[in-house]
């Protein structure tokens, strides 16, 4: 969902104003970000400005559930987004004992106001609603919407987002899963919505609900370890807009955010970020496309 270079300009110009309803590649860089480039010396360990000097602090939530973390600790380098974050953590020059962990609700990293972290990593999808408030990197991973359900359930064999309109849905607030709900299958019924992840994922394996809305790789993760006989009904075509990115979130005005940016162009250039996906990522691959 962000692609920065090309509208340098016109991104800093939207920061200054109000940021209005547009794409999100378009509106979703802080101003912090866009200015131009940082030098190499400007993005060293030393010359960074931190939480607490010589240590990056990263947040995010708990649980910290698989693909993204692993046995529910950030610190241990498996999962995708850990493996991410140790992986910009080595462009910027610190250690994997340099990298110190805080719990931050998911809500809560992308609220206005100050931060306790120095970036958050939490399938934070970047919008211009949120980059009102935090400025985001650049994207570290693409990915879909995607709608579980159990097996025998009247929505199990549906192939059309039309067939999803009657059903009862679980979705979590605050996310753009949420926003999926609402703005492609606009079912009949009003969504239950939930404050975590996994209230909605214990809704469904309760039969509170007959479908929930997930990311991808979540949706592969639920059928393999959470919900006994649950299935992917299938995944949101990018044509109605549901294709996101998610991005590492920063306290608004963080010139860090711009040094992360070269740290991430660097681990796609060399391939890096790809073999990190694969390696943790490689399930969510092959889930039938809803029309």
């Amino acid at each position: 969902m962000v692609r920065p270079s090309p509208l340098l300009l016109a991104l800093g110009a939207l920061v200054t104003a109000a940021v209005a309803c547009a794409p999100v590649n378009d509106t979703t860089k802080d101003a912090a970000t866009v200015g131009g480039s940082p030098s190499a010396a400007a993005c060293t360990k030393d010359a960074l400005t931190l939480k607490t000097p010589g240590k990056l602090t990263v947040g995010t939530d708990k649980p910290a559930y698989d693909p993204w973390f692993k046995d529910d600790d950030p610190s241990n380098g498996q999962g995708f987004e850990s493996a991410v974050t140790y992986a910009v953590a080595r462009e910027l020059g610190f250690a994997k004992e340099a990298v110190e962990w805080v719990t931050v609700p998911f809500d809560v990293s992308f609220a206005p106001g100050a931060k306790k972290f120095d970036f958050d990593v939490n399938q934070v999808s970047i919008t211009p609603e949120r980059a009102k408030v935090v400025a985001f990197s650049d994207g570290y991973y693409t990915v879909k919407q995607a709608v579980v359900t159990v097996e025998g359930s009247k929505i199990a064999g549906v192939s059309d987002i039309a067939g999803l309109k009657d059903a009862v849905v679980g979705v979590q607030v605050g996310t753009t899963s949420l926003q999926a709900v609402q703005d492609v299958i606009k079912p009949s019924k009003q969504p239950k919505i939930f404050s975590q992840q996994v209230d909605v994922v214990n809704a469904l394996k309760n039969k509170q609900v007959e479908a929930i809305v997930v990311d991808l790789p979540t949706a592969f993760y639920v059928t393999a370890a959470q919900v006994d006989k649950s299935k992917i009904v299938g995944q949101f075509g990018s044509g109605g807009g549901t294709a996101e990115e998610f991005g590492l979130v920063f306290e608004k005005g963080n010139a860090l955010a711009a040094c992360v940016d070269q740290a991430i162009g660097r681990l796609k250039s060399s391939g890096e970020l790809e073999k990190i996906e694969k390696e943790w990522l490689g399930s969510a691959v092959g889930a039938p496309e809803l029309t």
